[in-house]
């Protein structure tokens, strides 16, 4: 059992760029973060904590050499990048805030590839 199959990945990652680039289309027309790009945030948020628990499920039913304790700490880095970002971007009423929310679309793409390298026994 892998701890991020190729579909929650792929799908994750989308999810998160278009998180990115909406975000980013507020950042060109100077607004502040709204109930819409934060509830795509929550979006986001919903398919890390099923990472989250798939991957603790994979952690707890394999015999592979695995740093857990590293990869606990990318999977919980990961479920913490959306509300971070929504609670930082709430809180930052220029573009700003905006901008915040591009960061953390663009971060959890490259956290899920850091888990799948974990996985694979690479530190």
């Amino acid at each position: 059992m892998a701890p991020v199959t190729d579909w929650l990945q792929i799908a994750l990652s989308v999810l998160s760029f278009g998180v990115a680039v909406l975000a980013l289309g507020y950042v060109v027309r100077d607004r502040s973060a709204d109930r819409f790009l934060l509830g795509a945030l929550g979006v986001l948020w919903v398919g890390t904590v099923v990472q989250l628990v798939y991957g603790f499920v994979a952690l707890a039913s394999t015999d592979r050499d695995v740093h857990a304790f590293v990869f606990v700490l990318y999977l919980l880095g990961l479920v913490a990048v959306p509300p971070l970002a929504a609670w930082w971007a709430r809180g930052e009423p220029s573009r700003a805030g905006a901008g915040v929310v591009v960061v953390a679309g663009l971060l959890v793409p490259f956290l899920l590839l850091r888990l799948d390298t974990i996985w694979g026994g690479g530190a």
